[in-house]
């Protein structure tokens, strides 16, 4: 009897013989084995390239805090105030606060720097920094704060910067505004040229103060007034106990006027002229310089201030004698 022939015959590794349509389908599911491979490769790369991503989008601010807490070397450390001092804006107490126990904590910081461009804001917030300041200067003696003015440091600036050993700014700074104020506006004559008429309830007589749609209140000024004195004089205490005899007192000193850095010189509102640089050079003695400044991004956010955190604890393992 004939051998039979095989067409298109195959062999694979059992040895076993694969004629015509059996090869063709061998091959297609070898094909089909070879792209299933290819796309799990694919995830597989696609899983690791994004774990990778987000893993070091996650670990960049541990990593910029721990070149800041743990740096090495002797530095002057630079915390900035910037814009306007309020509870949810990027000058706000907490954040601040943050930034100076930093600062203050690491163990080769020979000194701060305030660096303050802001035309003033709350006094709560402006408040509490300058509270938190003299605390710290009171737990770290021999590490000097001083506050170095750029552009404008006006208002509740000048409140955080009163708290400082030492004032510096540029001769064209502006500095001062020692005052309060509480913005309100009336429209109630174009109310009525518009036919416009005003229905409010409330539960108690003076829950309508400030109301801009209202005529204004002589009772409710007078209150307003008595409210912005008592802040105002807090203020001015906090002034006096920062910068002591070293102010000339004047009537105009605390009336929310404000001067150039060159004229604040004269008032003793200010020590020196002078930049951070020469600040950090020639005051604190080290010229090298490390932000503390605490600034959120999206990544912090996304963790909340863990990093910042551990980047702290990290510094005080760190720099911490074992004897602690």
């Amino acid at each position: 009897m004939a051998e039979p022939r095989w067409e298109n015959a195959d062999r694979g590794k059992t040895g076993m013989r694969v004629d015509g349509a059996d090869a063709v389908l061998l091959d297609l599911a070898r094909d089909a084995l070879k792209e299933k491979t290819r796309s799990r490769r694919w995830r597989i790369f696609f899983w690791f390239a994004f774990a990778a991503i987000l893993l070091s989008f996650l670990l960049l601010p541990l990593i910029a805090n721990l070149g800041k807490f743990g740096s090495t070397g002797r530095h002057t450390a630079v915390v900035e105030i910037a814009g306007v001092i309020a509870d949810g804006s990027p000058a706000n107490a907490e954040d601040i606060i943050e930034s100076l126990e930093a600062a203050f904590a690491n163990k080769q910081t020979a000194g701060v720097i305030l660096r303050i461009n802001s035309p003033g804001g709350s006094p709560v917030q402006s408040g509490m920094v300058f509270d938190e300041i003299l605390k710290l200067r009171a737990e770290y003696p021999d590490t000097p704060v001083h506050a170095v003015l750029l552009d404008v440091c006006a208002s509740g600036g000048y409140y955080i910067a009163a708290a400082a050993d030492r004032i510096y700014a540029d001769k064209a700074s502006v500095v001062g505004s020692i005052g309060v104020r509480m913005d309100s506006f009336g429209v109630v004559a174009a109310m009525e040229k518009l036919g416009i008429e005003r229905r409010l309830i409330t539960s108690g007589d003076n829950k309508a103060i400030l109301d801009p749609f209202l005529p204004e209140n002589p009772e409710h000024r007078a209150h307003l007034q008595s409210v912005a004195e008592v802040i105002h004089q807090q203020f001015i205490d906090a002034v006096r106990r920062g910068r002591g005899e070293r102010l000339k007192e004047s009537d105009e000193l605390f009336s929310g006027l404000f001067w150039s850095g060159e004229e604040a010189l004269e008032l003793g509102l200010i020590d020196a002229l002078g930049s951070e640089r020469v600040v950090a050079r020639d005051v604190i003695g080290e010229e090298r310089r490390v932000d503390f400044t605490y600034r959120e991004g999206l990544a912090e956010k996304l963790m909340g201030r863990i990093s910042q955190r551990i980047g702290l604890e990290i510094l005080n393992r760190l720099y911490t004698p074992v004897v602690f």
